[in-house]
């Protein structure tokens, strides 16, 4: 079982990684997110390659994939879909937008007003588009790569508290190495691009991952250090907001699909640890007087998860 993600996971990676160079550990990650049909947050500068993983992601998976750049003056009728008289009927008539897809990319997500951003509140939670009081369920298997540029950037609306806690993981890619730079500067003319990447997997495949990765096994003893972990961020005092139970659901299945890429059928309190910060860096909130001490949230997540005993498993 464990064997036959990893081989699915591996395709995935190897063929993402043709553009993204450099960052398979990051591909990994995503891959987990999505492999638990959970929704990804790619938190960086511009020109990182942001754009360029969602694309690659979704082109690699044979499916439905749309993209919506979003823009201060986008409407919410603009994501979800509109009702259209229709004169020749005289009713009307709902036209889908593009989260009718497997993955929607969001382009830029914060660049959309609040009242936009909420428009994708409920699809993401509950896999539906609700419009003149009827509930329209969208393809399955469903997935969300949102990007965003830093707050400070000009231009930018903050995504609420709410919104970001509905995405599973938020990835940051950073810059490429020299190294790395270097190659890509050299093979420049010939880059592979998002939109020549051939599908790896389908809809079917991911279906039956996704199911798989419920049987990779969890110790009593990792959910008690998953919720201890959480715990502690929600009376912690350098923190305002603390991490939700839907956040412990996130680590848990995010954790499954980490250990089930390394061909393994348990999962370990090392696969937790590593996965804290990505998981609940964005749905915990710095206080005040953090941040005026230059307080960080991943260091602070560090610091909590070291403070918290590492559970002893057998590993089956």
């Amino acid at each position: 079982m464990a064997g036959e993600i990893s081989d699915v996971v591996n395709a995935l990676i190897d063929n993402v990684d043709q553009v993204i160079r450099g960052k398979r550990h990051q591909i990994r990650l995503a891959l987990c997110c999505l492999l638990t049909e959970g929704h990804l947050l790619l938190d960086d500068v511009p020109g990182t390659g942001k754009t360029s993983l969602a694309k690659a992601i979704a082109n690699s998976i044979a499916g439905d994939w749309k993209r919506v750049q979003f823009t201060p003056d986008l409407l919410p009728t603009d994501i979800t879909g509109v009702m259209i008289y229709d004169q020749r009927s005289g009713q009307f008539t709902f036209r889908e937008g593009p989260v009718f897809a497997n993955v929607l990319i969001g382009d830029e997500i914060n660049r959309g007003s609040p009242k936009t951003q909420s428009a994708l509140l409920e699809v993401m939670e509950e896999r539906q588009v609700t419009a003149d009081g009827t509930s329209r369920p969208v393809p399955r298997p469903f997935f969300v790569i949102a990007t965003q540029n830093p707050r400070d950037f000009q231009g930018t609306f903050p995504l609420p508290d709410v919104q970001l806690d509905r995405f599973a993981l938020r990835l940051t890619l950073g810059y490429a190495d020299e190294a790395t730079e270097v190659s890509i500067l050299e093979g420049s003319n010939r880059a592979q691009r998002s939109e020549e990447l051939r599908a790896v997997t389908d809809t079917d495949v991911l279906d039956r991952t996704i199911a798989a990765i419920d049987d990779i096994t969890v110790a009593h003893s990792i959910h008690e250090y998953i919720v201890r972990i959480a715990g502690a961020t929600r009376n912690h005092s350098d923190l305002r907001l603390g991490v939700s139970t839907r956040g412990t659901l996130a680590l848990l299945r995010i954790s499954r699909a980490y250990a089930a890429t390394d061909d393994r059928e348990f999962v370990t309190p090392d696969d937790v640890k590593s996965l804290v910060a990505p998981v609940f860096g964005h749905r915990v909130a710095l206080s005040a007087e953090a941040e005026l001490r230059g307080v960080t949230i991943d260091a602070l997540l560090a610091d909590i998860a070291d403070s918290i005993p590492v559970p002893r498993t057998s590993g089956a």
